[in-house]
């Protein structure tokens, strides 16, 4: 029951969506109206500069860490990872912002920081030296997000039921980027929904 009642509520704290919110009272465009058609940090960066990118991605981090210290205080650790997964999926789709959010992985960085900080910390050098060398932000996410799936594994040793939900994590966080990865390769894909 526990368990039912911590997937429920990561969900619904990551529905809650910063950069929208934010936004609306900065009384500016919904994020998702612009370039990538996402309300993450990378598309607030982009429409409203590294200051507002930063509160979102503060908050979010918050958010994230906040809901790992109550699913590693309610829960064995090894169940811990799929209360990430649900976190995840209502930042990418959340029910308060017609399921079109962001695409995860601050979310998953934070939640992951008191799970693995060293995972955290070493994410974070990746993505910086991956995105200096290729200047895509999304690539950069996709190493962060394996070396935090790595550390997350590692850390709950390698048991069966963590791994499962740390691999279903990673791969639906590759999977919310296809958009991304279809224009890196130029294939058509469908329109946002």
């Amino acid at each position: 029951m526990i368990m039912a009642i911590l997937l429920l509520a990561a969900y619904i704290a990551g529905s809650v969506n910063f950069s929208i919110l934010l936004f609306k009272m900065l009384g500016r465009d919904d994020p998702r109206y612009h370039f990538s058609g996402t309300a993450g940090t990378t598309n607030v960066y982009r429409q409203a500069g590294m200051l507002w990118a930063g509160v979102v991605l503060l908050l979010d981090l918050a958010r994230a860490i906040a809901v790992s210290w109550v699913a590693l205080h309610f829960l064995s650790l090894n169940n811990v990872p799929w209360v990430g997964f649900t976190l995840v999926v209502g930042n990418r789709f959340p029910c308060f912002h017609q399921f079109r959010g962001g695409k995860g992985v601050a979310s998953y960085l934070g939640f992951t920081a008191l799970i693995s900080p060293v995972a955290v910390a070493l994410s974070t050098l990746v993505w910086l030296g991956v995105y200096g060398i290729v200047r895509v932000p999304f690539i950069a996410s996709f190493f962060m997000t394996i070396v935090l799936a790595v550390g997350t594994v590692i850390v709950c040793g390698y048991e069966t039921v963590a791994m499962a939900g740390t691999i279903i994590t990673a791969l639906f966080i590759f999977y919310s980027h296809k958009q991304n990865i279809a224009g890196l390769l130029r294939i058509p894909s469908p329109p946002l929904e």
